[in-house]
């Protein structure tokens, strides 16, 4: 019989991604997908272009369902026409920014809509898989009080600092401020920790650094390496929020990220948290990557600098994945910060 595979949050970045890969394995795609991006962020961070790609791409192997996995009825009007042998839940509301306007809708995607999908995995497919793509804004502003040096672009840990190769899954979840995206996001990462623990269900978190790709409809208030290489390849002014832009983010591939989802699938540990990122193989700062676009582009970056960064922003994150490749040693990075600019800047959606 042929295998299964619920996607939420379809059309995005990850959510393609890994309709993409697990369709080449062989598995039949079931998508849940009703573009509120483009109510998150505005029409042109619509994932409409994505999603008639991906039906063009896949064809008769993929399904898809237009619900709001906030709607109790229609997710289990899904789990009773399939048992799904895997759940990839990417769906989310994923700005700290945009939460802060509407703590309501943001709580009820990223909390309420990640209970529900749980409550009916756990009813109708308690065999399957459970992947849920958390974020490093779990750890709150922690990683800003950790002793950053600055350099001319960037700032940076001292090489003999515990956290210097990315911060681990030790790091505290409390008493930081998270952001209300952050909080919301935090709700939701404990509960599918508890469905594994509590219930033996086979769930995975994955708390991402930035993830990117081509695939990204990146916009200014979310996916910032997609939005900046689109900026600078269409002539649109960039702002950069605080700390001289010498901020540091890890920026994995969203391919990399989904080897990790098929790896976990085939030897899933119930409840397990993996901090995934691009770690010492792929990291930039903001003045970085947009030197390194120029270069690739050929043309010079528009950008403005405001002095006030973004309430819960990371001013330096690097993520460990070492507990991963201790798990799963098999899996390794195929993208650096390099390949990942080009890319996108060659195939990205602008």
């Amino acid at each position: 019989m042929q295998k299964k595979a619920l996607i939420t949050g379809s059309a995005g970045l990850i959510g393609s991604e890994a309709a993409r890969w697990f369709a080449r394995q062989g598995f039949r795609i079931f998508g849940i997908d009703n573009d509120m991006r483009a109510y998150f962020f505005g029409s042109q961070a619509s994932t409409e272009w994505n999603l008639e790609s991906l039906k063009s791409d896949l064809g008769p192997a993929y399904t898809h369902y237009l619900a709001d996995i906030r709607n109790v009825k229609e997710i289990e009007d899904i789990f009773q026409k399939h048992e799904f042998d895997i759940i990839i839940h990417a769906a989310a509301q994923p700005s700290h920014d945009w939460a802060a306007k509407e703590p309501l809708t943001d709580f009820s995607v990223n909390a309420l809509g990640t209970l529900i999908l749980l409550e009916h995995y756990k009813k109708y497919c308690p065999r399957a898989t459970f992947i849920f793509t958390s974020t490093n804004k779990v750890y709150g502003d922690l990683p800003n009080y950790l002793p950053l040096v600055e350099y001319e672009t960037r700032f940076e840990l001292p090489k003999d600092h515990l956290y210097y190769n990315g911060i681990d899954e030790t790091m505290s979840i409390d008493q930081s401020t998270h952001s209300i995206f952050g909080a919301s996001k935090v709700s939701a990462d404990i509960m599918v920790q508890e469905y594994g623990r509590y219930f033996n269900l086979n769930t995975g978190v994955f708390r991402g650094g930035c993830l990117t790709g081509p695939l990204h409809s990146g916009t200014q208030l979310h996916g910032f390496l997609a939005y900046l290489i689109k900026c600078i390849a269409t002539g649109v002014a960039y702002t950069i929020f605080g700390y001289k832009g010498k901020q540091v983010r890890d920026n994995i591939h969203s391919y990399d990220l989904v080897n990790m989802f098929w790896h976990f699938h085939h030897n899933p540990k119930p409840g397990e948290v993996y901090n995934v990122g691009g770690s010492r193989s792929s990291n930039v700062s903001m003045l970085e990557a947009i030197k390194k676009t120029e270069l690739v582009l050929g043309r010079k970056a528009v950008y403005s600098y405001s002095e006030t960064h973004r309430i819960g922003d990371h001013q330096w994150y690097i993520s460990d994945v070492g507990k991963f490749k201790r798990h799963f040693p098999e899996w390794d990075f195929t993208y650096d910060i390099d390949r990942i600019i080009e890319e996108i800047a060659r195939d990205g959606h602008f």
